[in-house]
């Protein structure tokens, strides 16, 4: 995909949703499903452009659909040249979003794995403190 087909993808995504929820312009937030509150809070954050986005538990909560989207928007951003910092308890999400895993036991570094070496067997290891393993 080129860079522009990227740019268009992050628009779309936010246009998408605003016609969503023009049917319910008064509806409160918290009153949406999981799905639709994360969709909220992405479009949110995509129309101040950031350069850099950090997410805390992007899927946690939601619909198998949902959670595709925002994971497509997550991957049409990184090609975009958007720096992602995504923290997440879901091993298979982690392995399958991030080009570099990093681990953390107890406040300290205890891993860091490229796409091509990270395996769930690395990231256990390194997230129990058994830094050696990592």
């Amino acid at each position: 995909m080129t860079s522009q087909s990227q740019t268009i993808s992050s628009a779309e995504f936010v246009q998408q949703l605003k016609k969503e929820i023009q049917a319910f312009p008064k509806i409160r937030i918290k009153l949406l499903s999981g799905g639709n509150q994360q969709k909220v809070l992405v479009s949110r954050w995509l129309m101040t452009t950031p350069d850099v986005l950090m997410i805390d538990e992007p899927t946690r909560g939601i619909d198998v659909g949902a959670k595709a989207e925002i994971h497509r928007l997550m991957s049409a951003l990184a090609q975009q040249g958007k720096a992602i910092l995504m923290v997440s308890s879901e091993l298979p999400e982690i392995m399958g979003m991030s080009d570099r895993v990093l681990v953390m036991h107890e406040g300290r570094l205890t891993g860091e794995f490229t796409r091509d070496e990270v395996t769930q067997e690395k990231i256990m290891h390194a997230a129990t403190g058994n830094v050696a393993a990592a």
